[in-house]
C-alpha cells in the first residue's frame, strides 16, 4: 500500500463522485408482505425520481411491478407516504401524475378506480375492508371553494368505484385508519390546527355498521398535548398504540381482557417507539402473535430491534448490525424491515425470527467503497445555551490516499436537518462521504427540537425556532473548533427546507460560519405563513407564535429583513414547482445579496418540488455546493467539476 500524499483538505481526490452517487443509488420506501411475496418501493433518480413497486417472490426473484409511465406517489399533505396497499395479490396505488387510485393484479396493466378530477381529489393511507369489498383511506379534496382542502376518511366500493362514502369528517386532518381483525371496529387518528401530529392527536374507535357506516365513536386517547402514533389491532382484537404521555413515545394497549376500557402501558422506557408523522404509512411495530410484538425504538440516536412480550412487559433486544431500523412487518415466522448503519446503506432486510439469520434483499446502493475512504460517525453531546446539551453525529475527514499538511485543520460542514421536527440519521450516506473523503469534516446536528430524545427535547423549539436550532448548530461547530478538530475560520453550514431556514438564520444572526448553502430554505417567515400548504399552514403558531398577532416576531426572525448583518457567501438551490417553500423565498434573498455585493449563487430546477428527485439535479447540487466552497475557502478541487455562476465573486 502506498504512503498517503500530503494535500490540502478539500483538495483530496475521492472515488465517491456525484456520478457514482446518482447512478448507483436509489431511495428505498415502504415495504409490505402479501402471501409469499415481499414488496417495497424504490425511488429512482435515473428515472426522473419515479417511485416503483418491486416484488420479491418466495424463490428470490425480484422484478418491477409498476410499469413505465406510472409513479407510485400521493400528494396528500404534499409529503405523501402510504401510497399503496396490497391484498390477495392485488395492488391499489396512487399515481403521481393524476392522483387517481389504480388497481393492479399480478402481470396486468393498472386500471383506474377513481374518476379523473385533474388531481383535485387525492388519496393516501389505504386499507382493505375484505368483508365489504371496499377500500378505506384518507381523502384530500381540493375541488371546493374553501381556502384550504378538506380532509376526510372515505370508503370506495371496489365493485363500483362511483360509490364513495364519507365515513368521518369534521377534523382538519386524518390518518391511520385501521380495521379490527373481525371488521367490526375502525380506529383512526385525527388532529386540528394549529397542532401537528407530533404535538397532539386523538385516537378514535367506532363500530362498523352492516351498511359500512360508523356508529358510537369513542375517544380512546390523545388530545392537544398528547401525540398518538400508529394504532394497530392485535390478532385477537386488542387495540394498541404509541403515546408520548410520559415524555417518551411508548407502547400502550386499550381494553385488554383483564382491564376493560382502560389504557395500559406495555413497556415504560426512556426511549422512543414513535416518530413524527411527516408522511403516511409509518410503522415501528408489528404483531408476531397475540402476545408478541416485534418493534423498533431509539435511544440516544441509535435504533434497535426488539421483541416485546405483552403478557409480562419484558422487552428483549434482537441483535442486528444496524443503527437505523423501521417499518417491520411479520409473516410466517419472518420479519422484513428497513435498516442501515454507518457502514451499511439503507436496505430491505429479511430476518428469520427463530434463527436470527438475516438476508439483505435490496440495498439503496450496491457500490462497494473501500473502508479507507469511509468516515464512521461519532455520536457526540456538546454544551449549548441555558446550561443544556445538544446532540450530533461527527464525521472526521477520511481518505486513505491523503493526509493534511502539518498543522492544517479541516474545513467543517455543519448539516442542519429539515423538519424542523425530525432527526438526522446515522445510516451510511454517500452524500456525507462525498465531503469527508475530500477532506471536509461534517457535523450532522440533532438540535433542540429534534426527535428521538423525548417530548421535552422536542419542545425546546416551541416559540424558539430560529434561536435554539441556530444556537445548537453554532455551538456544535464552536465545540469542534475549540477541541482542535476543525478549522474555525473555514466553517460552513447547509440545510434543506426548515434546515435551510436554520442555515440562513445562522449566517445572518451569528458570525460562526463563513459560507452556507440553502436548499429550498425559508428566508421570510411571513411569506411562509401566508403561502404554504394546509398541512403546515399553522405549524409556525407553535414554533414562532400566532400570525398575524405576533407579526413582530415573524419579522424579527426572518433573514430577509436583516441582510445588512449577512457578510458571507451563500448558494441557493430551489425547485421551481415547490408548494411548501415557494421559489420567491430564495429569489428575494438572492436579489438582496446581489445588490449588497456579496458572493451569491442561485441554482433553480424546472420540474422539481420540495426536495430533489432527478439524478442530474442531485448531481448538480453536490458538485455545485462543493465548487462554491472551493472558491470561498480557496482550494482547488482534485477533479474537474461543473462550475456555477457566482455573482459578485472577486477573481
Amino acid at each position: 500500500m502506498t504512503q498517503p500524499q500530503v494535500a490540502p483538505t478539500g483538495a483530496w481526490k475521492s472515488p465517491i463522485t456525484s456520478d457514482l452517487i446518482v447512478s448507483e443509488t436509489i431511495g428505498l420506501g415502504a415495504a409490505g408482505l402479501d402471501d409469499q411475496y415481499i414488496y417495497w418501493v424504490e425511488m429512482r433518480p435515473t428515472e426522473g425520481g419515479r417511485n416503483v413497486i418491486v416484488r420479491r417472490t418466495a424463490d428470490g426473484k425480484i422484478s418491477d411491478v409498476t410499469p413505465s409511465g406510472f409513479n407510485v406517489r400521493t400528494r396528500v399533505h404534499e409529503y405523501g407516504g402510504g401510497s399503496f396497499v396490497i391484498a390477495d395479490g392485488i395492488i391499489y396505488f396512487s399515481n403521481f401524475a393524476d392522483q387517481r387510485l389504480y388497481k393492479q393484479s399480478l402481470n396486468t396493466e393498472p386500471e383506474p378506480i377513481t374518476p379523473p378530477w385533474d388531481g383535485n381529489l387525492r388519496y393516501a393511507d389505504s386499507i382493505i375492508d375484505r368483508q365489504r369489498e371496499r377500500l378505506i383511506c384518507v381523502r384530500e379534496d381540493h375541488s371546493g371553494d374553501s381556502h384550504e382542502p378538506v380532509n376526510t376518511l372515505v370508503s370506495i366500493n371496489l365493485k363500483n368505484s362511483a360509490d364513495i362514502q364519507v365515513l368521518v369528517k369534521g377534523s382538519d386532518f386524518y390518518s391511520s385508519p385501521r380495521l379490527s381483525p373481525d371488521g367490526s371496529k375502525l380506529a383512526w387518528l385525527c388532529w386540528n390546527h394549529p397542532n401537528m401530529p407530533w404535538d397532539g392527536t386523538q385516537l378514535w374507535v367506532a363500530q362498523v355498521q352492516e351498511d359500512g357506516s360508523l356508529a358510537e365513536p369513542e375517544l380512546v386517547a390523545g388530545g392537544d398535548r398528547e401525540s398518538i402514533f400508529q394504532p394497530e389491532w392485535s390478532p385477537n382484537g386488542v387495540l394498541h398504540f404509541v403515546s408520548d404521555r410520559t415524555n417518551w413515545w411508548n407502547l400502550y394497549r386499550f381494553s385488554p381482557p383483564n382491564l376493560k376500557g382502560e389504557i395500559e402501558p406495555l413497556c415504560n422506557m426512556a426511549a422512543e417507539f414513535g416518530q413524527p408523522q411527516w408522511v403516511f404509512g409509518m410503522s415501528n411495530y408489528t404483531f408476531e402473535s397475540e402476545n408478541s410484538i416485534i418493534c423498533t425504538y431509539t435511544q440516544n440516536g441509535i435504533w434497535h430491534l426488539a421483541r416485546l412480550d405483552t403478557s409480562n412487559g419484558i422487552l428483549v433486544k434482537i441483535d442486528t448490525p444496524y443503527t437505523e431500523i423501521s417499518s417491520p412487518h411479520v409473516a410466517a415466522g419472518k420479519v422484513v424491515f428497513s435498516a442501515g448503519s454507518p457502514t451499511e446503506p439503507t436496505s430491505v432486510v429479511l430476518m428469520d425470527l427463530a434463527t436470527g439469520e438475516m438476508q439483505v434483499l435490496r440495498r439503496a446502493t450496491e457500490v462497494a467503497i473501500d473502508s479507507g475512504y469511509l468516515s464512521v460517525p461519532q455520536a457526540i453531546e456538546f454544551p449549548t445555551e441555558n446550561n443544556l446539551t445538544a446532540h450530533a453525529f461527527f464525521y472526521p475527514p477520511k481518505n486513505r490516499d491523503y493526509i493534511a499538511p502539518e498543522g492544517e485543520k479541516p474545513p467543517l460542514l455543519v448539516k442542519s436537518h429539515g423538519g424542523p421536527t425530525s432527526a438526522t440519521s446515522s445510516s451510511f450516506n454517500l452524500k456525507i462521504q462525498y465531503w469527508t473523503s475530500r477532506g471536509f469534516a461534517v457535523l450532522d446536528v440533532n438540535y433542540g427540537g429534534s426527535t428521538g430524545y423525548g417530548r421535552e427535547y422536542r419542545q425546546r423549539l416551541d416559540g424558539n425556532w430560529g434561536i435554539v436550532d441556530v444556537d445548537d448548530c453554532a455551538n456544535g461547530a464552536k465545540y469542534l473548533a475549540e477541541k482542535g478538530l476543525v478549522d474555525g475560520n473555514r466553517m460552513a453550514i447547509a440545510g434543506g427546507s426548515a434546515g435551510g431556514y436554520t442555515t440562513l438564520c445562522a449566517l445572518t444572526f451569528r458570525d460562526t460560519f463563513k459560507a452556507g448553502a440553502s436548499y429550498y430554505g425559508v428566508s421570510d417567515l411571513e411569506a411562509l405563513a401566508k403561502d404554504t400548504h394546509k398541512f403546515e399552514s399553522r405549524y409556525l403558531d407553535r414554533l414562532i407564535g400566532p400570525y398575524p398577532e405576533r407579526q413582530d416576531i415573524y419579522i424579527e426572525r426572518s433573514p430577509i429583513h436583516y441582510t445588512e448583518r449577512l457578510s458571507c457567501p451563500v448558494i441557493f438551490f430551489q425547485g421551481l414547482e415547490d408548494k411548501v417553500v415557494p421559489p420567491n423565498q430564495a429569489e428575494m434573498m438572492v436579489e438582496v445579496l446581489k445588490k449588497k455585493g456579496l458572493p451569491v449563487a442561485y441554482v433553480p430546477f424546472e420540474g422539481e418540488q420540495h426536495g430533489f428527485r432527478r439524478a442530474e439535479n442531485i448531481k448538480r447540487c453536490l458538485d455545485g455546493e462543493f465548487y462554491f466552497y472551493s472558491r470561498t475557502f480557496g482550494f482547488e478541487p482534485a477533479e474537474a467539476i461543473a462550475k456555477v455562476a457566482i455573482a459578485n465573486l472577486t477573481p
